[in-house]
């Protein structure tokens, strides 16, 4: 009797232990994309677009069939794109956790998992994750014939504070 009721402490510490040890290492990881994130984290993003770090992972790579470039950005806590305009605007599908977007104009909007944001053509906007959550989105441009990106100034800690 006493040598399982010693087995069945050492169990009891084992699974205890496990379990710290499983919440420290989320603790650590926090803000990486999940386990179950579906694509690659992808490439390092230039500061000259972006404040913090955004990561582009390609998935649809232009052509002239279907003039339309899709790809997944993983964005870090408090990161955030500068300042931006697409000639045939831009699709946002959100993947992962929560992030802002605003319109040039419009007050901040909160977007979470499941959401899809629409930007229309020539529209100033830029996007990112929020101070506490990463971000994963898909992003969408249609109509490349007409353009791609033009990238503008960064967003200011004010403007990315503000709710206008």
């Amino acid at each position: 009797m006493k040598t399982i009721t010693i087995l069945a402490i050492a169990l009891l510490l084992m699974v205890g232990q496990a379990c710290n040890t499983k919440v420290e290492k989320q603790e650590n990881i926090e803000s990486a994309p999940s386990d179950e994130a579906i694509f690659p984290l992808g490439e390092l993003g230039p500061a000259t677009n972006f404040i913090g770090k955004a990561y582009n992972f390609g998935l649809v790579e232009n052509d002239s069939i279907y003039n339309t470039l899709v790809g997944n950005v993983y964005f870090e806590k408090s990161a955030r794109s500068n300042w931006h305009l697409h000639p045939s605007g831009q699709i946002l599908i959100v993947l992962d956790g929560e992030g802002y977007h605003q319109l040039e104009g419009q007050p901040r909007q909160l977007m979470k998992k499941g959401e899809v944001i629409k930007v229309p053509a020539n529209t100033r906007h830029w996007h990112g994750a929020t101070e506490d959550k990463s971000l994963t989105q898909m992003y969408i441009l249609p109509k490349t014939e007409n353009g791609f990106v033009t990238w503008l100034e960064p967003v200011t800690d004010e403007q990315y504070q503000s709710n206008n």
